[in-house]
């Protein structure tokens, strides 16, 4: 008898639990496959320290050959799955094409940045779903700081050691608090001119920080935050992004260079190219975690509506908590279904709540009870130590490194503007100079597919929300021999430097002409900035 065939699609809190559970319980019994983009489960709410420069990438990236050896790991995006042949389609990383047969599936595809209809959004904010989004921040961060520094305009001084970030769930209260904290250890080392001091601006059209959760949480969020120098606005947002800044929604026109948003998650487009019944763009499922009329498919995490039984008519949030939770019931309703033990519909039970605030604060309610300061800094900690399924040891060192040293603020250019633009389905994955071809691409990409997903995957086309550096874009790319990339129209720098990836001024783009001898056609061009070809 042949064994049974489960086949993960994504490997998230949701994902990555499933299969490690599955292996466990399984031994050996069942072919399990893990379809993902990147070799690793990426611990999320410690993305905020990785971009603040507390933590190294690597430390909130779980290898998933060290940690699932009994699970056959496949590196790809899924372009499709056929639901009456039991088959899903991918295209790999290198942009070769596969099918993966399938008993049992499982979509934990997760979420990717919520986008609003607001004018220049698209074009001139970043998301902060993924390391390379972190990964860029840092950078970003840091270099408009330096160019503050050194600018002899203090009006463009002031614009760029401004940092606005649209929403105050978890992700962007955090990421204002470790970015403040870490902006200021920039200046205490190299002084702005003119007394200037970083300012960050956090925004909600809600009417309280973390208005997802216990109001005491909120107060103790909003008093550190405000203590710290934040400029806290509730009941405000953007109402439109330029080069130059943001008009918010109260009328006054912040000047910036960065706009970080994180407003919310959407479903992966994957889950609305399925076909099956949807809630507000998620698979809708029964508490057992299965699609009704399709027994054999389960999903679960941010790509699931799963009917919380606690308050009856409505949904369990996207949030990692309910993810991780629901992987583990997952896994187990899988086996029950080739006869191993019985299904248990999917429950929770809150247990409290962390945020962490940067440094020593922190706000938390274990089991009910609310904390403040140093105490919720250390439950805060505690918590992602024991939550995290690796480097612990690790990440313990970076914090004890991070208390007792100096961080270490530096650019390494890895990431540039165009790598991550906000409308994408795969937010997991930078984009590449000389990826493979796919439908729609300009030449290069991230070596993903998503042929059956909204397009936003896809390379966008010239002019294109989160294309090459788009004109104006604000931020500004690193001025001339900087790493990072090309600068934008009116920024500092010029030129780039010869023969860097994308160095060119975008199509009909102010810029000098091309240095003599500098090839127009290289074999491998970034996506975007367009070569001119208008000049002598």
């Amino acid at each position: 008898m042949s064994r049974p065939r489960i086949v993960i699609v994504g490997a998230g809190f949701a994902g990555y639990r499933t299969a490690r559970s599955l292996a466990r319980r399984a031994r050996g019994r069942a072919d399990i496959t893990l379809l993902n983009p990147t070799d690793y489960f990426l611990y999320l709410p410690l993305l905020p320290q990785v971009a603040a420069g507390i933590l190294e990438p690597r430390r909130v990236t779980i290898s998933l050959a060290g940690t699932l050896p009994h699970v056959r790991q496949v590196l790809g995006e899924a372009d499709a799955i056929d639901l009456d042949a039991r088959t899903v389609h991918y295209t790999d990383a290198e942009g070769e094409s596969g099918t993966l047969a399938y008993d049992r599936l499982v979509v934990a595809a997760g979420s990717v940045n919520k986008l609003l209809p607001i004018p220049g959004v698209a074009e001139h904010a970043h998301g902060f779903r993924g390391l390379p989004e972190a990964l860029y921040l840092r950078d970003h961060v840091t270099r408009q700081m330096e160019l503050a520094a050194s600018a002899g305009d203090p009006k463009s001084s002031a614009a760029r050691c401004t940092f606005v970030v649209v929403g105050a769930g978890y992700t962007g209260t955090e990421v204002a608090a470790h970015g403040h904290l870490f902006t200021e250890a920039q200046v205490r080392k190299h002084p702005l001119r003119s007394g200037l001091r970083p300012r960050w601006l956090l925004l909600d059209i809600a009417d309280r920080v973390l208005p997802e959760l216990d109001e005491r949480l909120s107060r103790t969020a909003d008093r550190v935050l405000r203590e710290r120098g934040v400029d806290v606005r509730m009941g405000t947002s953007v109402k439109e992004a330029t080069h130059e800044g943001v008009l918010l929604t109260d009328g006054e026109f912040v000047d910036t260079r960065t706009l970080v948003w994180c407003v919310g998650v959407r479903p992966d487009p994957l889950a609305e190219a399925l076909g099956l019944p949807l809630e507000r763009g998620r698979v809708l499922v029964d508490p057992h975690l299965q699609v009704p009329g399709r027994p054999e498919v389960f999903a679960c995490g941010d790509a699931a509506a799963v009917p919380d039984l606690e308050r009856p008519g409505k949904y369990t949030p996207p949030t990692a908590q309910h993810a991780w939770r629901q992987g583990k019931v997952c896994a187990h309703n899988i086996a029950a279904s080739f006869g191993d033990g019985k299904r248990r519909a999917y429950r929770h039970k809150d247990i409290g709540f962390v945020v962490d605030l940067g440094g020593v604060k922190a706000a938390a309610n274990p089991l009910g009870v609310p904390l403040s300061g140093v105490a919720a800094g250390v439950v805060t900690r505690g918590y992602h130590l024991a939550a995290m399924p690796g480097n612990r040891v690790r990440v313990a060192a970076d914090w004890l490194l991070d208390a007792v040293l100096p961080r270490q603020a530096v650019q390494l250019g890895l990431v540039r503007s165009w790598s991550v633009p906000l409308d994408t389905a795969s937010p997991e994955l930078a984009r590449v100079p000389g990826g493979p071809p796919r439908d729609g691409d300009a030449g290069g990409g991230s070596g993903k597919a998503k042929a059956s997903r909204s397009g936003s995957g896809q390379e966008p086309a010239k002019n294109q929300p989160g294309g090459e550096p788009a004109k104006n874009q604000p931020g500004g790319e690193p001025a001339k021999n900087q790493p990072g990339g090309e600068p934008a129209k009116n920024q500092p720098g010029g030129e780039p430097a010869k023969n860097q990836p994308g160095g060119e001024p975008a199509k009909n783009q102010p810029g000098p002409r091309p240095s003599s001898g500098e090839a127009l056609d290289e074999p491998h061009p970034a996506p975007g900035p367009v070569r001119r070809t208008d000049l002598p």
